[in-house]
């Protein structure tokens, strides 16, 4: 962490944080917005596209472990995971060896819709990325890059923010996902009032 001596340069340096926390939380909740759209018109819950995010990431989890992360009782998450079974989205496996285990995973289907959801989020952003300048570009990778070990390091001294590897899997992009984010770097960069592909709206909020 950068130490700052110089209190009017520490306020300054708080002031200039404050700023880009809200510029960033104003991006993340524009997207967020367009994305509670997306489910929407999808016809899925974001509680139905939580499950089917942490299956994708894990393959299969225990009914009693999807009811702790939901935060919700064994019956409650009885029935979400019901009304996902219904739609094709999920299905119960028995463990060979124990068979009073019963785990619940994604479908291909239940996959496909989460892939469709997030290629919309990555169209969004690597659209308004490719109305960036080269050099805007450049600059973006670079603080990415600065601001995720930032967090990485704010998160390993203070281990109580971090959440258990099995809710926080990290994997590595999904197909064309990685082939879009990679396009970016290599097309040519548009200037910043130049028009981007079209993308449309994607996932956020439903009831469950």
């Amino acid at each position: 962490m950068q130490t700052i001596t110089n209190p009017a340069g520490a306020d300054e340096h708080r002031r200039a944080a404050v700023d880009a926390v809200a510029s960033l939380g104003q991006a993340v909740g524009s997207l967020r917005c367009a994305g509670s759209q997306r489910l929407v018109r999808l016809g899925i819950s974001m509680t139905h596209f939580h499950v089917l995010t942490l299956l994708r990431h894990h393959d299969a989890m225990p009914m009693g472990r999807i009811a702790e992360i939901l935060d919700a009782s064994m019956s409650s998450a009885t029935g979400i995971i019901d009304r996902m079974e219904e739609r094709g989205l999920v299905e119960r496996v028995r463990v060979p060896d124990d068979r009073r285990i019963v785990l619940v995973r994604p479908t291909q289907a239940g996959l496909d819709l989460v892939d469709e959801a997030e290629l919309v989020k990555s169209t969004v952003m690597a659209s308004a990325i490719e109305r960036l300048t080269n050099a805007q570009i450049e600059r973006l990778t670079l603080a990415a890059a600065d601001l995720r070990d930032a967090i990485d390091a704010e998160i390993a001294s203070s281990p109580e923010r971090s959440a258990p590897s099995d809710v926080c899997g990290h994997t590595a992009p999904h197909g064309h996902h990685g082939h879009r984010a990679a396009s970016i770097a290599q097309s040519p960069a548009q200037s910043p009032g130049s028009p981007a592909g079209t993308a449309s709206p994607e996932p956020g909020t439903a009831g469950a």
